[in-house]
């Protein structure tokens, strides 16, 4: 049994009132207004190699602290989190619908068995913590099926969205770790084939890479 670990680093995003902007280039890009989308990937192609299936008995992301808004910041301040694990590359703005439509069949650009983790969260500035300026989690919503893979990539992706109201401010949101606990095992031939089959597919039709 292993445990893989891929850090997400730290956003830090200025709002002027009308227009977000990065201030800490760390490989995060803003897709649409607003939208920022940081992607990586956990590399399994030695396990492949060795022609062995990849079973999770586990994920989660840790996060360093809660976000913060600089000074400007206001109660009904808010933004949209999500955190995903595929076996299927997705584009930037793929990966920043999963916001709204996440794996399921109205509009979701993965399945529930791509998904390995899914999960979606809102914060929100109230008023009773406005003068501290931290966001609180308002919902945390796990979509993902830990689903056996013989993909040789794990690919991750972390989309924010900011909500703000007309005042300037700094938001910092901190820095992440994805995690995988996976045991590599062998299994039949003939279904290891079909599961790397199916891995092949997905990873290139199409090919987003």
């Amino acid at each position: 049994m292993k445990t893989l670990a891929k850090e997400i680093p730290f956003l830090s995003a200025d709002y002027n009132g009308t227009v977000y902007t990065s201030s800490n280039d760390q490989g995060w890009t803003q897709v649409v207004p607003g939208t920022f989308v940081y992607s990586t990937y956990f590399d399994l192609a030695g396990l492949s190699m060795e022609e062995k299936t990849l079973f999770f008995s586990g994920a989660a992301v840790q996060d360093l602290a809660m976000p913060i808004s600089g000074p400007g910041g206001a109660a009904g301040d808010n933004f949209v989190m999500a955190d995903i694990m595929t076996t299927t590359p997705l584009s930037d703005m793929e990966a920043a619908t999963y916001q709204s439509v996440g794996n399921f069949a109205a509009g979701g650009v993965l399945t529930f068995d791509q998904t390995t983790y899914g999960r979606v969260r809102h914060y929100n500035i109230d008023l009773d913590n406005a003068a501290a300026l931290f966001y609180l989690n308002l919902g945390d919503h796990q979509t993902g099926s830990l689903d056996a893979t013989a993909s040789d990539r794990i690919y991750c992706y972390r989309a924010i969205t900011f909500f703000q109201t007309q005042n300037p401010c700094l938001i910092a949101i901190p820095s992440a770790r994805y995690l995988l606990r996976a045991e590599a095992k062998e299994e039949p031939e003939y279904e290891y084939l079909m599961r790397l089959k199916r891995s092949y597919e997905l990873q290139n039709e199409p090919d987003r890479d």
